[in-house]
């Protein structure tokens, strides 16, 4: 999947999830993803162990427009590294990590309130 800008934010809800992937309006992506403001973009963290700040620099580049950024760890809720956590919240971005379905349902109720919201995703099966 490559990079897809948006002119509204409401194009960026996720239709479905699972099965390696993610379905974005009716676009379906295979692999983990971010989703910001401006768009929805591939995201190379197969695990929590390889969510770094330099993979989620699209995060830090945006977050004047974001306010929250919705964590999902895969089928289980894991921690995110502190340093990680800290270097997000230092740039005003609050974190809050879950279960990546839990995660993508959340960022849909959060998107319909219009709340300026991020998620960084990783695929399940």
């Amino acid at each position: 999947m490559e990079f897809k800008e948006v002119t509204s934010q409401q194009e960026t809800a996720i239709s479905s999830y699972g099965d390696g992937g993610f379905r974005i309006g009716e676009q379906r992506s295979k692999g983990s993803i971010l989703i910001t403001p401006k768009g929805y973009y591939p995201w190379d963290a197969v695990e929590m162990a390889s969510a770094t700040l330099d993979n989620l620099k699209l995060i830090m580049d945006q977050s004047a427009d974001i306010d929250i950024l919705l964590v999902g760890t895969g089928d289980n809720m894991r921690p995110l590294n502190k340093p990680l956590r800290t270097s997000l919240e230092a740039a005003g971005i609050a974190v809050d990590i879950m279960a990546t379905g839990a995660a993508a349902r959340t960022y849909n109720i959060l998107l319909a309130e219009g709340r300026k919201v991020a998620a960084a995703l990783i695929a399940i099966d």
